[in-house]
């Protein structure tokens, strides 16, 4: 019996005291982060030469997310009538509202995931010149302040996703994993859209920034004379707040949806069934609200966390250390949470005693967090080995720092392929003897990586905040000399920043791969591959292996291209301004800010079309022409270079940025020497690797999956011949078309 086809037992008191106990915790999460807001809105805001920059900022930042939605929006519409459709036709399963309910909830997991990322962005905006305000003041006061800027888009996501689900619980009950599926889907898709388009706009302004201004004219990142400067800051607003936001959003609710359909379908395994007898349908229903229960105790632990983020004067000497302290606290309350939930719920009915299995799958994923964070500061620090010899390898040249950054990158993506793996194999273990449960296992170490979503979102968004604060510094003329200690306070934080952002990165990465193992499990189930498993013996299952493992290459060859197009216009118009108004650099004339911000808007929209139809449609192709087994081998091969490539872009990535800011910091002569630019040469490489292509597999991987979930049921039916060719003829136009986009506006073909 596939998924869709199940019928879960009604809900009783007991569940639905739980379910409004999970709302309210969604709700605390909303209130904290007004009450976050209204905290750092109260803060001083600066100078007025820093509050215009921070404006400028500001409205280049809301006008592209605005310019975002409006150009997403269409597809969306599209998809959603599309699902109800689609899902109409399956009169046995999906009967009554259930198909308006899976188009209704696609829009809210799509309004949910924009949401976050939005409120996340509207307060890092504003953060920024008040971050900047308190280093004047004091290291502690800038690094706490920022912090909880930051924990303003960790307690929103948080918040809509828990409040998009339990809603969903509260309305269709028994039949709600049916409809999760689409709120899954939406908040996928809406952060696909936003980590591509927002990588482009943030990656193209920086290295356009970074060429013209460091290499060529040789004045600092955010000096005001470069017209890319606040192009460049917006981007990290779009890109590292609310792009990361979104992404995080759709990794924390696709593991609650994996979680719960797993949960489901362990009633039609006839294992289970043997296991629990009479009382299967009455555990199924404890293992489907404990993954709720999982997030309401991570509301509690990510503010606890939040809370023990302290700073003092002395910190500087590793910023990272109390974000760290206030991390590993994050994790440790999620596991008394997890005990204490696992303790008073999670009752086995064959022994009357709790099941600690669900406690030690949890734990396993608070465990691979720590772990990944481990790697990511071996691999990233500005203090550590990788970082220091990456910045070295810059006395010879740019060829020979990308070198060693290439080489750190390659390495870390074995120790975090391993990490997984072992948490894979920790969660088959601790449900030993039952396929079912081992999956459900699985399903619950993603939960658990996860149930800190509101500490890891305030780390990450504290990277751009502090970026953005070092900007404005520079732009409303406060250098390093003129502040002392102040910019130097903001150097380090910015450094650490990239750390934090690089972590953030890896484990929306690893999430990424568990929840995408979780959901190949109920493809499985749905397209009845259980017997004859996925065999890549056959040739056609092989080719879809093939055809899946190359698909983030060319997906990453659309991002990576679309950048340097972007990056070689912005460019050209800052060389341009130079040319045309000599009195820039005298400080007499200013730069046209706009145009630059224009350039790169309209190239992240034209885009945004290329890789949505290269996630959505070549599952759809693959499925329909090869069949079912081609398609769960093209899952395979996708998920698995999937996560190699996006380890390797980030991490390599981060540990050429953090050399650049070690140099920039003093090390071998520090800024204006050629090892310095040697290291910008690398920064700017780097730049699409870590912000643009290797982020935005992450939603990828998860797109194609639910896809495939969302066809199964077609894909497996008596289809004929001719339907099938129809269908497979329409995908590869529409990949056609989005292969023509990605190349035109050729450079060389337009200077011709």
């Amino acid at each position: 019996m596939s998924e869709s086809a199940l019928v879960l037992p009604a809900l009783g008191q007991l569940e639905l005291t739980l379910l409004w106990s999970v709302l309210g915790s969604a709700v605390i999460a909303l209130l904290y982060g007004l009450y976050l807001v209204r905290s750092v809105i109260h803060s001083d805001a600066g100078t007025a030469k820093m509050q215009e920059v921070a404006d400028a900022i500001e409205v280049g930042a809301m006008a592209y997310l605005k310019k975002q939605f409006s150009t997403m929006i269409w597809f969306v519409i599209i998809i959603a009538v599309g699902l109800y459709f689609l899902y109409s036709s399956l009169k046995d399963t999906y009967t009554g509202y259930l198909p308006i309910g899976v188009s209704i909830a696609f829009v809210m997991g799509v309004m949910a995931s924009y949401g976050a990322g939005y409120v996340g962005m509207w307060l890092a905006v504003r953060g920024n010149v008040r971050t900047a305000a308190a280093a004047l003041k004091g290291f502690k006061q800038a690094l706490e302040l920022a912090f909880r800027a930051g924990t303003v888009s960790g307690m929103f996501t948080v918040g809509f996703g828990l409040v998009g689900a339990t809603v969903i619980f509260l309305i269709f009950r028994q039949d709600a994993m049916k409809v999760l599926i689409g709120f899954g889907f939406g908040g996928c898709l809406a952060a696909l859209f936003m980590r591509i388009g927002g990588g482009i706009f943030t990656k193209a302004a920086d290295v356009g920034a970074d060429l013209v201004g460091k290499i060529e004219a040789g004045i600092p990142e955010d000096d005001p004379r470069n017209a890319a400067t606040i192009a460049d800051n917006v981007g990290d607003n779009v890109g590292d707040c609310a792009g990361m936001a979104a992404d995080v959003f759709e990794s924390y609710e696709v593991t609650l949806v994996a979680a719960i359909i797993l949960a489901a379908g362990a009633l039609a395994d006839p294992q289970f069934q043997a296991t629990y007898g009479a009382n299967a349908s009455k555990f199924a229903l404890i293992m489907i609200i404990f993954p709720l229960l999982v997030r309401a105790v991570g509301v509690f632990s990510s503010i606890i966390g939040t809370w023990c983020v302290k700073a003092n004067e002395n910190t500087i000497k590793d910023p990272m250390r109390p974000i760290t302290i206030g991390y590993l606290v994050s994790g440790i309350a999620s596991i008394v949470g997890f005990i204490a939930v696992n303790y008073y719920y999670v009752i086995d009915p064959n022994t009357g005693t709790p099941d600690w299995r669900f406690t030690y799958a949890t734990s396993v994923g608070i465990l691979l967090a720590f772990v990944t964070l481990w790697i990511t500061n071996i691999f990233t620090h500005p203090d550590k080995n990788a970082a220091t010899e990456t910045a070295y390898a810059a006395k010879t040249g740019a060829a020979t720092l990308l070198l060693a950054g290439m080489g750190y990158g390659f390495e870390s993506t074995v120790w975090a392929i391993l990490a997984i793996a072992g948490t894979i194999v920790s969660s088959v273990l601790i449900f030993h003897g039952s396929v079912a449960m081992a999956a459900y296992g699985v399903a619950l170490s993603g939960l658990g990586l996860l149930t800190t979503t509101g500490f890891i979102l305030a780390m990450d968004t504290y990277g751009p905040i502090t970026d953005n604060a070092h900007g404005i510094f520079e732009m409303s003329g406060i250098t390093e000399e003129k502040a002392g200690a102040a910019g130097r306070n903001l150097s380090w934080l910015d450094a650490i920043g990239n750390t934090t952002k690089a972590l953030t990165k890896g484990l929306a990465i690893a999430t990424a791969v568990i929840a995408a193992i979780s959901l190949f499990r109920s493809f499985i189930d749905e397209t009845k591959l259980m017997d004859i498993g996925i065999q890549v013996n056959m040739p056609l299952v092989f080719v879809g292996l093939l055809i899946g493992g190359a698909v983030p290459f060319l997906f990453s060859s659309f991002a990576i291209k679309a950048v340097g197009r972007a990056a070689f216009l912005v460019v050209e118009e800052v060389r341009k301004q130079f040319r045309e108004k000599p009195g820039i650099m005298k400080g007499t004339d200013k730069p046209d800010y706009g145009k630059c911000v224009s350039i790169v808007t309209s190239a992240a929209q034209k885009e945004l079309l290329g890789p949505g139809i290269l996630a959505i449609v070549t599952p759809i192709l693959v499925g329909f022409s090869l069949g079912a087994g081609a398609l769960g081998g093209y899952l395979v091969g996708a998920i698995l270079t999937g996560q190699l490539l996006a380890v390797f872009m980030a991490n390599t990535g981060g540990v050429w940025d953090n050399a650049k800011k070690k140099i920039e910091d003093g090390y071998l002569g520090g800024k204006k020497t050629e090892a310095h630019k040697a290291s910008v040469i690398g920064d700017t490489v780097g730049d699409p690797f870590k912000d643009t292509a290797g982020p935005a597999l992450n939603p990828l991987i998860k797109v194609m999956n639910l896809v495939a979930i969302l066809i199964a049921p077609f894909v497996i039916r008596d289809i004929t011949w001719q339907t099938r060719g129809l269908i497979a003829a329409a995908c590869i136009l529409l990949l056609a078309i989005a292969i023509a986009f990605s190349k035109r506006g050729g450079l060389a073909k337009n200077e011709k």
